[in-house]
């Protein structure tokens, strides 16, 4: 170590959004961090900071996210705490995260990464092929959407921003016969009475990052460098290098509906990527295998790739 460890007089400072999801997220960095160096609770402090995704007029707006500031909407308060010194790291749902970051700012720790795959949200349904024609799906993110009008043209998808709890409200008041959730945040926040269904990324592949949770720091913070290099997850990292490059290289902001998730068998990684336009009208994917160490360069080579595919017309909406 470098530097002393937190104690309850001098804690360490754990920045997070507000939600239950979040919370449950940087309760679950606590402890790992307590675990790996046997330090008790009170040696971490839980500084919650609302962020601008977090409006609550903003999601009752129901706008989609690319109109409301993108990815940035849900971290860029905390990054300003952690780089004024507020808070000595900041706990992320790896899939809000752009893929650039503030100068003087890493995100370099991962924690075992949960559950990748969709889940289908439906009271009385289990499945989209249960959904009659012309039915009203309800989500927030525009790869489910454009993803649902590729494979179902018909449906008719409205927004649905907000939340766990908010959404299914919104479910619950018939604003929409089903909607979509991640399996990962249903099972951190031990919601099995949810009626969910999980949907096999064969059929919706998952958004990139979907169910990792990252850490950031200051990057010249050395302490806490050394205290997140016991808990980082290691296959995690090597997972999302790759999909965040490929992410990167295509459009890292929320203007075009990208998919992407990478899977580990031994020493081989397999990276599986989708780019579609926003209406669905069009797709166009690719699933390759490399040597794990090579996954940054896969993400990379397979969104160059799909670019060339696709062709400058197919991003004509923008």
């Amino acid at each position: 170590m470098t530097g002393p460890l937190p104690t309850p007089a001098s804690p360490l400072r754990i920045g997070t959004r507000g939600s239950p999801l979040a919370l449950a997220q940087a309760y679950e960095t606590r402890r790992r961090l307590g675990a790996a160096f046997d330090l008790p609770q009170g040696a971490f402090e839980i500084v919650v900071i609302k962020t601008s995704g977090d409006d609550a007029s903003l999601i009752a707006r129901d706008k989609p996210l690319k109109e409301l500031g993108g990815k940035g909407l849900f971290t860029k308060e905390i990054e300003e705490a952690l780089l004024a010194g507020r808070i000595d790291i900041a706990v992320h749902s790896m899939k809000d995260m752009p893929v650039e970051q503030p100068e003087g700012l890493l995100l370099d720790t991962y924690l075992p990464r949960e559950d990748v795959r969709d889940a289908f949200v439906s009271p009385d349904k289990t499945g989209i092929s249960d959904l009659a024609a012309g039915a009203v799906v309800g989500t927030s993110s525009l790869r489910r959407r454009a993803q649902l009008l590729n494979r179902r043209p018909d449906l008719k998808v409205v927004e649905f921003r907000g939340n766990v709890q908010t959404r299914l409200k919104k479910l619950a008041d018939g604003v929409a016969e089903c909607t979509f959730l991640a399996m990962a945040g249903l099972k951190r926040l031990n919601m099995a009475d949810v009626p969910a269904s999980p949907i096999s990324p064969d059929d919706m592949l998952p958004a990139v990052a979907q169910g990792a949770i990252g850490i950031e720091r200051r990057a010249d913070d050395t302490r806490v460098a050394d205290m997140l290099a016991a808990i980082h997850d290691t296959p995690t990292g090597q997972r999302l290098a790759a999909e965040r490059a490929f992410l990167a290289t295509l459009d890292g902001s929320c203007e075009t509906p990208i998919a992407g998730t990478a899977d580990l068998d031994g020493g081989t990684l397999r990276l599986r990527g989708e780019v579609l336009r926003p209406d669905g009208s069009e797709a166009i994917s690719d699933d390759r295998t490399c040597p794990v160490e090579d996954g940054a360069k896969l993400g990379a080579e397979m969104a160059r790739d799909l670019l060339s595919r696709a062709g400058p017309r197919f991003f004509d909406w923008r």
